[in-house]
């Protein structure tokens, strides 16, 4: 007989009750999570699915041009043809398919990672150019075999052209593709609208700008130029395959940029210059309009649009001339003698010589145990005020610039603009060196380097020592000093265009300031000026002029000649004295002022100042020099 144990009722209801525990927290927990992800993560997930389900396909704005003064248009845009890519068509191997293609047309290996950098920024979405500016013969070629290339085709696009190539190429700058940082930057300017308004991220859809200003008046003005990229919002699938057009925005072209420059006078003086280096700035006194921007060498801007290759880009890295160094912007130079008027000015203002006030030269100064030399040999005799800028006496200035010490130096030049930034609408100006015995305290580590010596001074007063300006500053100064001491703040462009309506909005700044200066002492310093012109050092090369001009030569030493004579063809090439220039015209009521230097040329008089005649000849009676080739105008 099989007898059977009795069933445990207690034992088995417990088991049914943990089964049912578990299940029930598996389920409050799944119901959780459910209501986690629906109701408190709705917004984000429904945001990264939106953004699974639909691509934007950029359409790049046209750019706006860049224009001069009188309506030229020295940056503009063209249609070139491009072999394109559309992302969504091609398949298989990306790279296998390029090599096929370079069979018919030559890629280079830059065209190649821009390419595939396009392709990773826009998830494979819309149609790339593979290889830009195809000629007739490479047209013809694909056409022939385009049949085996499903996705790829001919297309016109628009691209950047300079088409004076190297003419004023230091304040236009140039465009280039956009790199990583250009990316960053952007989406910095973007800022907090993103977090704010989902929205933002489309509006501000980034692949849709290819190409960013990189220097120049091109970076500077990057935002009004590019305008606002369009887009197509396509629906795709899983795998990337476009369904249907949902919506499109087109894009809008970049506004113009009115210059105030005159680029007939650009073209002028950078042909003036010839082989020589150096910086040259033209300024309209009353409104601060920059006429003229000059750095030389320069470069084509052109080389730089798709990429320029690796053999011009060494080219123009190694050349000792620095043809990609902008000379007016950072280049800073001892002012020589056309510091002179400025310091004759501070005299009269700070009431340490008066303009009848006489000294005697013997062409020399003694202070302590060193002798400063006058630049003519037995000295200019009895020297007031206006023979010491006439004559361009030294020996003045050195006393000068002993009476008045280092500081009150530095306090009157500072509001003319010395060793300040002007503000100019150009990225990475240098300030210069103004010198003072803060400057000095704050620039030097050591101690004994920090203390100013009494002897330093002298040499301030001729505009060397440690005076180091740009031109830019020079010419800004000689500017405010022509309009009685009103300031306006230097500027290359002087409207903002829309491209549709042609209205425009002026840039013009109203007066940053006014230094208080006394007419009658400003006139002192004019009138000096203008017999420099007249019987001075600069006399020979304004001689029949047809205004009255004022100016003032220098010629400011570029190393320490402890104490021997230079000569000039002896020395090597660069370290030979550069030749300076200022001037303003016409004198009873500028509309130019102008700022020059010709680097390691020697006298200014010689080599400065004719530039500077001719350049004023045109702009003020529309002379044109015989040995200049006539401006023609871009077709």
């Amino acid at each position: 007989m099989v007898s059977f144990k009795k069933p445990n009722l207690d034992s088995f209801q417990k088991r049914i009750h943990i089964a049912t525990l578990f299940v029930t927290v598996c389920f409050l927990l799944l119901a959780t999570r459910l209501v986690w992800l629906q109701l408190i993560q709705h917004g984000r997930y429904s945001l990264l699915a939106e953004n699974n389900r639909i691509a934007l396909v950029p359409a790049p704005a046209n750019r706006g041009l860049v224009i001069d003064r009188s309506g030229i248009v020295i940056g503009r845009n063209y249609s070139a043809l491009t072999l394109e890519v559309n992302a969504e068509e091609v398949k298989g191997n990306v790279d296998e398919l390029i090599n096929q293609l370079s069979e018919v047309i030559q890629i280079s290996p830059r065209d190649r990672r821009n390419f595939k950098r396009s392709l990773e920024d826009s998830r494979n979405m819309g149609t790339f150019p593979l290889r830009s500016m195809l000629n007739e013969t490479e047209t013809a070629r694909f056409m022939a075999n385009r049949y085996r290339f499903p996705g790829v085709d001919i297309r016109a696009r628009s691209f950047r052209e300079y088409p004076y190539n190297e003419l004023a190429s230091h304040l236009i700058g140039y465009i280039g593709r956009v790199s990583q940082k250009d990316k960053e930057r952007m989406q910095a300017e973007i800022g907090d609208a993103k977090a704010d308004d989902p929205d933002a991220l489309q509006t501000s859809f980034l692949p849709g700008i290819q190409y960013v200003g990189k220097i120049g008046l091109e970076q500077k003005y990057e935002s009004v130029l590019r305008g606002v990229p369009g887009y197509d919002q396509v629906e795709i699938t899983a795998g990337g395959r476009p369904v249907r057009t949902l919506s499109s925005s087109p894009s809008i072209p970049g506004k113009n940029i009115v210059l105030s420059v005159d680029i007939k006078l650009q073209y002028l003086v950078e042909q003036l210059y010839g082989n020589f280096r150096g910086a040259f700035v033209a300024i309209e006194p009353q409104t601060g309009d920059v006429l003229a921007f000059v750095s030389k060498p320069s470069f084509n801007p052109n080389d730089f649009v798709e990429g320029i290759d690796a053999v011009t880009w060494k080219e123009l890295n190694d050349s000792p001339s620095k043809p990609l160094y902008n000379r007016p912007l950072k280049g800073i130079y001892p002012p020589g003698s056309t510091y002179k008027p400025f310091m004759a000015l501070a005299a009269l203002e700070n009431k340490k010589r008066t303009p009848s006030q006489t000294i005697f030269d013997p062409g020399y100064f003694d202070f302590g145990n060193h002798t400063f030399r006058d630049d003519k040999k037995g000295g200019h005799g009895t020297v007031d005020m206006q023979k010491s800028i006439v004559e361009s006496c030294d020996t003045y200035y050195y006393m000068l610039a002993r009476d008045m010490g280092v500081d009150m130096i530095a306090k009157f030049m500072k509001p003319l603009g010395f060793g300040q930034i002007t503000g100019i609408d150009l990225e990475g100006e240098a300030r210069g060196v103004l010198p003072s015995t803060d400057w000095k305290k704050n620039t030097f580590k050591k101690p004994e380097q920090q203390k100013w010596y009494e002897g330093e001074t002298i040499s301030l007063g001729i505009g060397q020592g440690y005076n180091a300006f740009t031109i830019l500053q020079l010419a800004h100064a000689i500017a405010n000093v022509a309009n009685n001491g009103v300031v306006m703040k230097p500027h290359l462009v002087k409207a903002i265009e829309d491209p549709f309506t042609r209205h425009r909005e002026l840039t013009t700044p109203k007066e940053s300031y006014r230094i208080d200066l006394n007419p009658e002492n400003i006139a002192v310093i004019k009138n000096a000026m203008i017999e420099v012109n007249r019987s001075g050092t600069s006399a020979a090369a304004f001689q029949g002029a047809g205004y009255v001009a004022g100016g003032k030569t220098g010629t400011a030493q570029v190393f320490s000649l402890n104490s021997k004579e230079y000569k000039h063809g002896a020395t090597a090439e660069f370290l030979r004295d550069h030749a300076l220039f200022i001037a303003f015209a016409p004198a009873d009521k500028p509309t130019i002022v102008i700022a020059m230097v010709v680097e390691n040329a020697g006298f200014g008089a010689q080599y400065a100042a004719p530039i500077a005649r001719k350049a004023l000849d045109y702009y003020i009676d529309g002379k044109w020099p015989k040995e200049v080739p006539e401006w023609k105008r871009a077709p």
